[in-house]
């Protein structure tokens, strides 16, 4: 017998070892957990379990926020300056804008009839006095004259996801006019986008915990009473987005892009599910942009399309929630609203989806609308309590949508790739970030 023979004991090391648990699993696990020392904590009154689980959430999210500045400025300056790579760059981004405009229509339209069939403020209980000015408010005058910053400095500081688009697109036009002497910029500018996409990386793998946190603390903290108030609003966030993510989408890429809408969703499930989790579709860009890539959609353009509808393109967050949010305020003050209003509301949501910028909750759209439509800015505390459990599903729709759009662009402009879009699978997070960690985990395999 050779030396280098085995026994069948020793042939297959990677066989003792414990099952790898995919992430949805540690997600799903993760919010029954959540729910469970939740239901606890409130119910037997353990303070301590709820601050912790309060902190864990916090931590999570807080550490997802650290990356969104920079991480916002360096993909959006490396999108555009990725343009010069494609051909007819200028048509991509105009069909790209477009369909962004086109899918948000649809979404505030199933929001307002949602709404208008359910009278979701009826027989709540809930009075003018349970509100409270937001601490943040949104105005056209500030939507318009707060895109240019004062300097560099304050909008990485105070998180202005709009300047920092501002500033980035600016650079981005001005590296393009440069030409081969912005080289140096441009490859300094992506070697830090892939540094940010890395450590973001390692923030993504602790959803699991964040969903813990942020479950338990929303169940300790506001009760199943509290969230029974809601109970039609909150349904109509849910099923609303359920019909766009579920309904239009599908519709759209079946009808208009011709493509298979069950592959669509199993090769952008890491995306969504990680978008429901950390309520941020910014935090959530790097998923949504491989997994648009995985979808066929060639690299230079989703690159481009991503960074620019995780900053923009906001169905859930921008579109179904404020026009339900407006039927429901207006309801509770007492305000009759016109055809006028709802035309009003779909026009905000379509112009001004860009104030919500991918962060965490939805207030200053929301500010921006009822100032729009003269309703009471109050109402927005109205909603503050039950925000957390809404932006989940508003931000899953956000994400869906945002990988949905470059697939219809590239389809309709022949440059997808069918085979890799029906090739294309929910493979774990893990499987996605590719790369040198990917290749090790290979060779140690092997």
């Amino acid at each position: 017998m050779s030396a280098s023979a085995t026994t069948p004991e020793q042939k297959s090391p990677a066989s003792s070892r414990i099952p790898k648990i995919p992430f949805w699993a540690q997600i799903i696990a993760g919010l029954v957990l959540g729910v469970l020392l939740g239901w606890i904590a409130r119910s037997q009154d353990v303070s301590w379990l709820k601050e912790t689980l309060g902190q864990v959430g916090d931590i999570f999210v807080q550490l997802l926020k650290l990356a969104v500045a920079p991480l916002v400025f360096f993909a959006i300056l490396v999108s555009i300056t990725n343009l010069r790579k494609v051909n007819n760059a200028a048509r991509l981004a105009t069909r790209t804008l477009l369909w962004f405009m086109i899918t948000s229509l649809v979404a505030v339209a199933i929001g307002l009839a949602i709404g208008l069939i359910t009278n979701p403020g009826a027989g709540t209980g809930l009075t003018p006095q349970d509100g409270k000015l937001p601490k943040r408010e949104g105005s056209w005058i500030d939507f318009l004259t707060g895109i240019i910053p004062t300097d560099v400095i304050t909008p990485f500081t105070e998180l202005n996801v709009l300047q920092i688009v501002f500033m980035a697109a600016v650079a981005g036009v001005a590296a393009l006019k440069l030409g081969e002497k912005a080289k140096p910029i441009l490859t300094l500018s992506e070697s830090i986008l892939e540094l940010l996409q890395k450590a973001l990386w390692w923030v993504i793998r602790l959803a699991p915990l964040g969903t813990v946190g942020l479950i338990g603390f929303a169940i300790a903290d506001y009760g199943w009473d509290l969230i029974g108030k809601y109970a039609t609003f909150t349904a109509d966030v849910y099923i609303g987005c359920a019909l766009v993510m579920f309904g239009v989408y599908p519709l759209l890429l079946a009808t208009v892009a011709k493509v298979n809408p069950v592959q669509f969703y199993k090769g952008a499930w890491p995306a969504i599910q990680l978008a429901f989790v950390s309520r941020s579709s910014v935090g959530t860009m790097p998923v949504t942009q491989k997994v648009t890539e995985r979808l066929g959609v060639p690299k230079e353009y989703a690159s481009f399309a991503v960074p620019f509808g995780a900053t923009t393109k906001m169905d859930g967050c921008a579109a179904i929630y404020p026009a339900l949010a407006a039927i429901f305020i207006a309801q509770i003050f007492d305000v009759q609203l016109g055809i006028g209003d709802y035309l009003l509301i779909a026009f905000v949501s379509v112009i001004g989806s860009a104030a919500t910028a991918g962060l965490t909750g939805a207030t200053v759209m929301l500010t921006l609308t009822l100032s729009t439509l003269g309703l009471p800015l109050e109402g927005v505390g109205l909603l503050m309590a039950i925000d957390p459990i809404l932006d989940m599903m508003r931000t899953a729709t956000n994400v869906a949508g945002q990988a949905l759009v470059p697939v219809i662009v590239s389809a309709r402009e022949k440059i997808l790739d069918l085979t890799a879009y029906e090739n294309a699978s929910s493979s774990p997070i893990d499987d996605l970030a590719g790369g040198r960690e990917a290749q090790e985990k290979v060779a140690v395999a092997a």
